[in-house]
């Protein structure tokens, strides 16, 4: 084989903030997994099962975040899923029959979806036996992917960067998460929000993470901007890589004025039937408040730019997947393209093009992703100018690399941190940094508390990362489903609180204290301890 023009490094973050909520037989934003667990992870699971039965060689990076990887290992939630699935299945049982006498367009799909979803449901139950982890490890142990970790629970460091031990934390929960659920050590890691702060690689030096990665500016603007733009990594002075995103790869995929998904002949996300079909009808199958949502059955195509949402045209998934081929083979060409012109631009050294997405970005906004990522692997398969590679691999082609500390940033609008902070969501810092503080004191007063006390001070860690997730404050910026996030930051600095009560008194209320631990069931192997260390 010859040497190829350039590598493609496909990296997909997948993370949803931790939503279970074991006191309810369904909560609606466990909706938020249950779709990705139909829509994107497992027709991903589905695209490895297919490209190695074909012996399509195929490398792709992917960061499965703590709390993604403790939902998908929950007993509780895997049974929920089941059980959404089966109701799922029985409503598109009567869709095949609803729609037989209605366009024939309509027809297809209702079958098209009931077939869908019922090899989801074995994939699922039986052929990984309600562990989707174990599918994920099985292909990185195969050598097809390459799996990192995140910071615990997608907090947001460059806010914490004043408190050390709070990314300790982070980090901790992270390397711990990744190890007890992939059975090795992570080599690498997504921060949260792809946010970094000069400093950063230093505690990532600490827990043996061998790269990371940034937004293109990051590169751009760093110490000793990079010789080689994005399109090559750097090491920071702790000897830890740092990849930058490509911006092409971006705008070609997901620009909303020339991105691929807009494409009239895909899926048109906001026609759910759902919202559709009548109260009774449709009742047993949204919120049981009544609160209509989407279902995942849904029959129409985007159809153009100007048609409103109650006169799209019919969806056709064959026309679907005539588009997908278009389109992986037009985004291959323009790789291709852009490998040549860098490698003569380098003289000779062959660029890595860095390409993040959002995983779930890819089936569940997308509803063709999955497929263009199938496609775009076997075309790539099919010629030698442009390879598939992760990080690690590609660190082995390479001799020399540039020394640089990277500007701060994050991949949030206008690339810094006014996601996170602004009008909508400031006020939630001073909870957050008083009880930083708090459990900073607390972990060095309590150096060898007695087990009761040990549970409190755990708990009290476990409360603060939840709060501390990104989720909560990009939902206030957002404003989807504010009055959840505003709940979710409240109750956990209000336990977090209740547990510093109960310490400082000397009287644990151990019933209280079981709740708690319950419903914020996380992080089994947490250790209060790292708070301690400066």
């Amino acid at each position: 084989m010859k040497n190829p023009k350039g590598y493609f490094s496909l990296m997909l973050h997948a993370h949803l903030p931790y939503v279970r909520h074991p006191d309810f037989e369904e909560f609606l934003e466990e909706r938020w997994l249950f779709e990705a667990i139909t829509e994107t992870y497992i027709p991903l699971i589905k695209m490895f099962r297919n490209l190695e039965r074909d012996k399509v060689q195929f490398h792709l990076t992917m960061s499965i975040t703590p709390p993604l990887m403790e939902m998908l290992g929950s007993d509780d939630l895997n049974q929920k899923y089941s059980r959404h699935m089966e109701k799922l299945i029985e409503l598109c049982e009567k869709e095949v029959v609803r729609t037989k006498d209605e366009d024939l367009r309509k027809h297809k799909m209702a079958k098209f979806y009931l077939a869908d979803f019922k090899e989801t449901y074995v994939l699922f139950y039986h052929d990984y036996n309600q562990r989707l982890l174990d599918a994920f490890r099985e292909y990185q142990d195969k050598g097809f992917i390459e799996i990192v970790t995140c910071n615990g629970t997608h907090g947001f460091l460059p806010f914490m960067q004043q408190y050390p031990s709070a990314v300790r934390a982070q980090l901790d929960a992270g390397v711990k998460t990744y190890e007890r659920f992939m059975k090795r050590s992570p080599k690498g890691i997504w921060l949260a929000e792809c946010a970094y702060f000069p400093g950063a690689e230093k505690y990532l030096s600490e827990y043996g993470i061998e790269y990371f990665f940034t937004d293109s500016h990051a590169l751009w603007f760093a110490d000793e901007p990079a010789h080689y733009g994005v399109y090559r990594p750097v090491i920071t002075n702790e000897g830890v890589f740092a990849f930058a995103r490509d911006p092409e790869s971006s705008e070609q995929v997901w620009s909303a004025t020339v991105g691929y998904p807009g494409d009239f002949r895909y899926r048109e996300f906001y026609r759910d039937i759902g919202f559709d079909r009548e109260v009774d009808y449709i009742k047993p199958y949204i919120d049981r408040s009544g609160v209509r949502c989407n279902v995942g059955i849904k029959y129409h195509k985007i159809s153009g730019k100007d048609v409103e949402i109650d006169r799209k045209d019919y969806y056709d998934i064959d026309e679907a997947k005539q588009a997908v081929k278009e389109h992986a083979a037009d985004f291959l060409d323009k790789k291709i393209e852009q490998a040549k012109r860098l490698y003569g631009i380098f003289d000779g050294e062959v660029p890595l093009i860095t390409a993040p997405f959002d995983a779930e970005l890819f089936g569940h906004w997308w509803y063709e992703g999955p497929l263009f990522l199938e496609e775009l692997f076997r075309a790539m398969s099919a010629q030698q100018t442009v390879k598939p590679a992760t990080p690690t691999s590609f660190l082995e082609k390479i001799d020399s690399v540039q020394v640089t500390t990277p500007c701060q940033s994050t991949w949030g609008a206008n690339g810094y941190n006014e996601v996170w902070l602004n009008g909508s969501n400031d006020w939630i810092y001073r909870h957050l940094h008083q009880a930083t503080e708090i459990m900073v004191c607390c972990a060095k007063k309590y150096e060898q508390p007695d087990s009761l006390k040990r549970r409190v001070l755990n708990q009290m860690a476990r409360e603060l990362l939840l709060a501390q997730s990104s989720d909560w404050a990009f939902i206030m910026t957002t404003g989807t489903t504010v009055e959840y996030a505003v709940s979710r930051t409240k109750n956990h600095i209000k336990r977090f609180f209740d547990l510093k009560s109960m310490l400082e008194a000397d009287t644990v209320d151990e019933n209280l204290l079981k709740y708690m631990e319950w419903i914020d069931k996380i992080f089994e192997d947490i250790d209060f301890t790292v708070y301690s260390k400066d």
